[in-house]
């Protein structure tokens, strides 16, 4: 595993340093991940958690050299160090290519027994629920039905999207990249298939125009550059097809990297994405998913068509 080193003593003092860390004693744990990476130069757990002890102490310079080592001896990136590395800098540059889908896997597995949780009753999240009263509201413009035949959730977690759109499709199918949160997902019984895999690869591999609704509740803050996921969304979508999303936002411009290590997308980043891609906007309306510290995180929900 790439949190140990296969050396109990190495190890044990991995778990001092992240004891350390809890307690903000970033010093303290610097100095013993300096003497662990010293004794175990490819260790890069150990590397990873002294980039945190740095950028504790306020060594951004420090902390970067440091995310980068661990970088370099896990390339697929399954700490996250690219992210931290971005995060450093203004949170803007190199920031759309720094999540790994190895991260986001990583990530999600260890989460699935207490996702639902954490979300609902920590995190006030209510994604799911946003979304589908947009799509109700776009289906009420269009003066259509609130019925689907084919439906794909993507990044579909544990299901909590899935619970209200399942009853609305004739088939609804999902994929994620966290094996975990699909076991969690399967149980519902609510999914025709579910498949462990990255959402634009999945929404590529089904039949051009094959899908009458695609949603996204809270899955493309995972993801930086949106518009590989809006030119295959278009693609499978029928020809009255939806596309329904929830994103993070800001009041810059383009994709920002937040402190949460999610991506922020700016309104007028996500129109002209869009519009590239050929989809027409139905709906894009500020609407916060969750909240943080008590406060409510700027958000937006959309829902699209083919242009």
């Amino acid at each position: 595993m790439i949190s140990s080193s296969g050396d109990p003593v190495l190890d044990r003092r991995l778990d001092w340093a992240r004891a350390f860390l809890g307690e903000r004693d970033f010093a303290a744990a610097a100095e013993l991940l300096a003497e662990t990476v010293e004794a175990a130069p490819t260790f890069a757990a150990a590397w990873f958690l002294l980039g945190e002890a740095r950028e504790g102490q306020g060594e951004g310079d420090a902390a970067r050299e440091a995310y980068g080592r661990a970088l370099a001896l896990d390339p697929a990136d399954r700490l996250g160090a690219g992210l931290r590395r971005a995060r450093l800098g203004d949170g803007t540059e190199g920031a759309e290519g720094a999540m790994s889908a190895a991260y986001v896997r990583t990530l999600f597995d260890q989460y699935a027994d207490r996702f639902d949780t954490a979300l609902r009753e920590k995190l006030a999240y209510r994604g799911p629920e946003l979304l589908l009263e947009a799509v109700r509201a776009a289906c009420t413009a269009q003066g259509r039905e609130l019925r689907f035949g084919a439906a794909l959730d993507l990044g579909c977690g544990t299901g909590l999207a899935g619970v209200l759109f399942a009853p609305l499709a004739e088939r609804l199918d999902g994929v994620d990249l966290s094996p975990a949160m699909l076991e969690k997902a399967r149980a519902l019984g609510l999914y025709a298939a579910l498949e462990a895999g990255e959402m634009g690869a999945a929404l590529q591999a089904v039949p051009a125009g094959s899908l009458d609704l695609v949603i996204a509740a809270d899955a493309l803050c995972y993801v930086g550059d949106l518009g590989p996921i809006f030119h295959a969304a278009r693609a499978a979508l029928a020809p009255d097809g939806l596309f329904a999303f929830t994103l993070e936002t800001h009041e810059g411009e383009g994709v920002l990297l937040r402190e949460t290590l999610r991506y922020a997308h700016a309104q007028v980043y996500v129109r002209a994405l869009a519009g590239e891609a050929g989809l027409a906007l139905l709906l894009l309306e500020q609407a916060s998913t969750r909240s943080e510290k008590g406060a409510p995180v700027p958000g937006l929900v959309g829902v699209a068509c083919r242009g």
